[in-house]
């Protein structure tokens, strides 16, 4: 059975949410017991070495304006910001040509960007009716919840390159394609950020700013304060909630609480043993809320070169396979890293390559792109987060058409003395390091509220 441990409130996962609610639950003078199945803590946060202490993420990493509350985790626990590079021009790669711009709109035909510009408006009009705690009871909620993306663009764009454009930004933001994604969930996905150019802009949007030392360097911090409360290594497989308390049964620890806060991705949920089961909306839940699939690539090179060409290092690209670049550098702009996103269906090809195919073809693309010293990375990094056991996909986890208004109100819904967190459960900033510290707020203190 393994040793028993106890708790006023037990957290399965050591994700940025789940670390979150155990220190709030900690500082109004509870005990909190996190158990984490990997041997680190951070989720989908990751740093990778660079040398000479600096580090590239391999998961989650930016914050923008209105993240608030992951902006005073930062600041609280002394983590330093720095802008995203975005001085330049950048590029898009459309229809096998490539145009330089600069700002958000990138230089396509003007029938092209006329069609772009309704779209977005149209989406963000229709994203404003739908109540981020309840999108469920937005107007016209069955029908918007009945059509996919794909099929909302097909009746509603006048061109295919902005279809096409929109689709790009979707593998990315969702790791899936417009024909699997809700139109509710898109539209409650754009209000949760505050509209369709927060999602995708650096400068003034969710991409503006990077964390010094690397996103995962929160989770650490916030592990290092609560000390022998974290457990590494310890699976949970089995939660027993119908009496007076809690039993958490995990690899090698049983821990004992009156409360269990379950933040880890809401299909990883679905694999753990509930005694008694859980009702049959939130069952359903789990087993109709597939993740997205999103890889990150970067290249190392000794200097950012692009910049000598006036370059920003950001580009839209429909060749592939990565669709959208960034340079990712660390703050001093030493060693020059590029980092490419290959999402959706685009992934699960590219998945099926074998590790020097992926390679090439990534590394040929920037090629494409920022021209031929792009070809001679001196390091290659590559995160698959689909791949990763206690992952099971990325960026995050998606609702499907009929997603909301059938099972959407059981998210969030306490079960007895079960809790729910994670970026997926957050009303505000869905998805991103902001709604994981916010559901993990959320969460502790429904923990707290409900006590024994």
């Amino acid at each position: 059975m393994g040793r028993v441990l106890e708790a006023d409130v037990a957290v399965v996962g050591a994700g940025l949410a789940g670390l979150v609610a155990a220190r709030a639950v900690e500082r109004a003078g509870r005990r909190a017991l996190v158990l984490e199945a990997r041997d680190r803590v951070g989720g989908r946060t990751l740093n990778a070495d660079l040398g000479g202490g600096k580090v590239a993420e391999l998961g989650g990493q930016w914050i923008g304006p209105t993240q608030d509350r992951v902006a005073a985790l930062a600041s609280e626990l002394g983590v330093a910001t720095f802008p995203t590079h975005t001085a330049g021009a950048n590029l898009v790669e459309i229809g096998g040509r490539t145009r330089r711009y600069r700002g958000t709109i990138p230089r396509l035909p003007p029938h092209v960007l006329a069609d772009v510009a309704v779209t977005r408006r149209r989406l963000n009009r229709l994203a404003r009716r739908v109540p981020p705690g309840a999108p469920w009871q937005a107007p016209d909620a069955e029908r918007l919840d009945t059509q996919t993306l794909g099929a909302w663009l097909g009746r509603h764009t006048r061109t295919r390159m902005a279809r096409r454009l929109v689709a790009l930004a979707g593998k990315t933001v969702w790791g899936a394609e417009p024909d699997e994604l809700s139109l509710l969930h898109v539209l409650f996905y754009l209000r949760s950020a505050g509209g369709l150019d927060m999602l995708l802009d650096s400068e003034g949007g969710a991409q503006q700013d990077r964390l010094a030392g690397g996103s995962q360097l929160l989770s650490v911090k916030l592990a290092d304060g609560l000390g022998e409360g974290v457990v590494l290594g310890a699976a949970v497989h089995r939660v027993e909630h119908g009496g007076g308390r809690v039993r958490v049964h995990a690899d090698g620890v049983v821990a004992e609480a009156r409360r269990v806060i379950v933040a880890v991705p809401p299909g990883l949920a679905g694999r753990i043993e509930y005694h008694p089961s859980l009702p049959a909306a939130r069952g359903a839940l789990h087993d109709h809320i597939p993740q997205g699939t999103l890889i990150k690539c970067m290249a190392v090179y000794d200097e950012p070169f692009w910049r000598g060409d006036g370059l920003s290092g950001e580009a839209v690209s429909d060749a592939g396979p990565a669709t959208l670049t960034f340079d990712n550098s660390p703050p001093d702009g030493r060693p020059g890293v590029l980092l490419g996103f290959v999402g959706g269906g685009d992934a699960r090809a590219f998945a099926r390559l074998d590790a020097a195919e992926r390679r090439s073809t990534v590394i040929e693309g920037f090629a494409r792109l920022f021209g031929p010293l792009a070809r001679s990375p001196r390091a290659w990094l590559e995160q698959s987060w689909a791949q990763e056991e206690w992952s099971g996909g990325g960026p995050n986890a998606y609702l499907p058409p009929g997603g909301w208004t059938s099972w959407g109100k059981a998210l969030r819904e306490p079960v007895g003395r079960l809790h729910w967190a994670g970026a997926e459960i957050a009303e505000r900033w869905c998805g991103y390091l902001d709604g994981a510290v916010r559901s993990g707020e959320r969460a502790a203190a429904e923990a707290l509220e409900a006590g024994g």
